[in-house]
């Protein structure tokens, strides 16, 4: 049975070995998002993360003969959902601004 590979070959490589190496990653989203309260916000994000559609091998480096056999990507964990402010209206200002101050 021949391995499956992206590699190109041909008769110049007669005699070389075929060689892959899986290499593990940790990845980190954090995404944002306006919502009225927590279970609001909590729906929107979890309706989104890593378009999967978009992870292939453009992600890699592929030089000097190494070509991408895989790119895949699972769910691992993921933190609480955190408070960072609320938008209000800044009389001072006269403008639209995020606060910090915690109303949750």
């Amino acid at each position: 049975m021949w391995p499956d590979t992206n590699v190109m070959y041909s008769e110049k490589d007669k005699n070389k070995n075929l060689y892959r190496k899986r290499t593990y990653y940790t990845l980190a989203i954090e995404q944002d998002v306006l919502a009225k309260d927590k279970e609001e916000a909590e729906k929107l994000l979890n309706e989104c993360g890593i378009n999967h559609s978009e992870l292939d091998e453009k992600i890699t480096e592929q030089k000097g003969g190494v070509e991408t056999y895989i790119v895949d990507a699972n769910y691992q964990d993921a933190e609480k959902i955190m408070y960072l402010g609320k938008v209000v209206y800044d009389k001072q200002n006269d403008e639209i601004v995020i606060t910090d101050e915690v109303t949750e």
